[in-house]
């Protein structure tokens, strides 16, 4: 009889454990990928920054250097000129 309750306390303890590890494993998989989508949407940020830091730097130097920018098209008597 000892042995059975033994045996039976075993069982439910190697249930408990890999019932455990399996919940753990699935927990690692959501946090892995959280990470990841999370890392990835900071990289966009990232590039999203660096582009605008760019343009903003482009059109400074413009202004500077007294470019104008792209000549309208007027319609005039003969047509459009710019």
């Amino acid at each position: 009889m000892a042995l059975d309750k033994l045996e039976t306390r075993k069982d439910v303890a190697q249930a408990v454990i890999e019932s455990g590890v399996e919940h753990v494993g699935r927990i690692m998989t959501i946090i892995v990928g959280a990470v990841g989508d999370v890392t990835t949407e900071l990289g966009d940020w990232a590039t999203d920054t660096f582009e605008l830091r760019d343009a903003m730097r482009r059109a400074q130097a413009d202004r500077e250097s007294g470019e104008r920018g792209p000549e309208l098209l007027t319609p005039g008597p003969g047509g459009f000129a710019p």
